[in-house]
């Protein structure tokens, strides 16, 4: 094994291991080649998208539909591949508007950009001092010609809701009714698709627009698990037929396997899964995986998954305590646990400094402070959500005489508190016993 990463490392120019990691890298960076493989199937989104707008492309009628999911899922990306293989395969027949609802969703701004993009298309002069009605006869004007000319121009409105929710003095989503009404016309031959991670997207559509809505709706559901499988394969796979070493590849290729089939690392995917379930954070997950591979081996190990599930996992609490805690609020919350576990079930800032007096008393410790400035601590404690009131009521009262409760975990105590740089020795006694 260490001789042949000694074989390999000498080889040519370029270490394999780096040129390895450069292409896993492309891949996860490129989602043409991340979402191809989730398009092959008949029922695939990619497919249902594709037979809609090509419909429009070919027979010359006008479709609307919505993209829903959470951001993510891979929404654009699909619509994106779907865009690029039409224009390769009707490249004289097809034009992309694409306008984003945090940019455009003022009217005037949107028919604006509509115009432009439509005149760079068709090299046409675009005149920036043109009125909304002049952009806005002209946009109907272009529909009309394409449409003769049997052009297909698809309007990608991202963000949809917020076209949707714009209301501005010249009316509520005039943009939205002027493209749909005027896809009503026998001459015009137009797709609308819109992008949005709210799933009532539709239901924010006024009446006179949801009338001339198709009504046709794509969800991105998360991955299952077996194309999850075929996915990884897909991105961590190295070609047989390329210009690495043949020896390089197959022990690559065979750890993967090795890897992904590892019961371990089946548990380790299904506890981020459920944390998140999108293929953008998947691939997020993959990437740092991949970033940590040992070049020296030039292999990717379960530890590298390890690294990046934790690094990924947010643990707020967990990291207040390990580096924004001084050793006063340790105690203070150690002082707050040995109560829990002595079943006291109220007890408030006055409760916890006679715990705290009592571990001062009974081991002659050097950290003691006076009630001011552990109430400062303990303010700064609740200011950082690691402690709370444990009820609303009593408000009126002073904050010391009010009931308290922990926020964190017995273990995520202990963790934070190992882990600490300055902890002494007495409280993880303490807070075992």
């Amino acid at each position: 094994m260490k001789s042949f990463s000694r074989q390999i490392l000498t080889m040519g120019n370029e270490n394999p291991a780096e040129k390895a990691l450069n292409l896993i890298r492309g891949r996860l960076c490129d989602p043409t080649f991340v979402f191809r493989p989730l398009s092959a199937s008949s029922d695939s989104n990619y497919s249902k998208l594709k037979f809609i707008v090509s419909t429009s492309v070919t027979e010359g009628c006008n479709n609307s539909i919505l993209l829903l999911g959470p951001r993510g899922s891979g929404k654009a990306a699909v619509l994106d591949l779907v865009v690029g293989d039409l224009m390769e395969e009707y490249p004289d027949s097809v034009t992309l508007i694409s306008l984003n609802g945090l940019l455009h969703s003022e009217d005037n701004c949107a028919f604006k950009e509509i115009a432009r993009q439509l005149c760079m298309e068709h090299h046409l002069l675009f005149s920036k001092m043109a009125s909304f009605d002049e952009n806005s006869q002209f946009i109907i004007a272009m529909l009309r010609e394409c449409g003769l000319a049997h052009k297909t121009i698809i309007f990608v409105l991202d963000e949809f809701d917020m076209f949707a929710q714009a209301s501005y003095s010249r009316g509520k989503q005039r943009l939205l009714y002027s493209l749909l009404d005027a896809m009503q016309s026998v001459t015009s031959q137009a797709v609308v698709v819109g992008i949005s991670s709210r799933l009532d997207a539709d239901q924010l559509l006024e009446k006179r627009v949801r009338s001339r809505f198709s009504h046709r709706k794509i969800l991105f559901l998360p991955p299952s698990r077996e194309e999850i499988d075929s996915l990884l394969e897909h991105l961590l796979s190295l070609p047989a037929d390329s210009s690495f070493p043949s020896g390089y590849v197959s022990q690559f290729n065979e750890k993967i396997k090795n890897i992904t089939s590892d019961t371990r690392f089946k548990d380790m995917l299904k506890t981020f899964l459920n944390a998140n379930s999108t293929v953008n954070s998947l691939l997020k997950f993959i990437f740092r995986a991949v970033s940590s591979m040992n070049l020296e081996s030039g292999l990717l190990s379960l530890e590298n998954f390890k690294t990046a599930l934790s690094s990924m996992q947010r643990q707020p609490k967990l990291e207040a305590v390990r580096a924004d805690c001084s050793i006063l609020e340790l105690y203070l919350l150690v002082c707050m646990r040995r109560l829990e576990v002595k079943e006291q079930s109220s007890y408030n800032f006055i409760s916890v400094m006679k715990e705290y007096k009592t571990i001062h008393d009974s081991f002659q410790t050097s950290d003691f402070y006076a009630q001011n400035v552990c109430l400062r601590a303990f303010e700064h404690l609740r200011e950082r959500e690691v402690i709370c009131y444990a009820e609303n009521r009593g408000q009126s009262q002073a904050g010391e005489y009010r009931s308290m409760k922990l926020l964190i975990s017995a273990s995520e105590l202990h963790q934070g508190m190992r882990s600490h740089a300055c902890c002494p020795a007495i409280l993880l006694k303490l807070l075992d016993h």
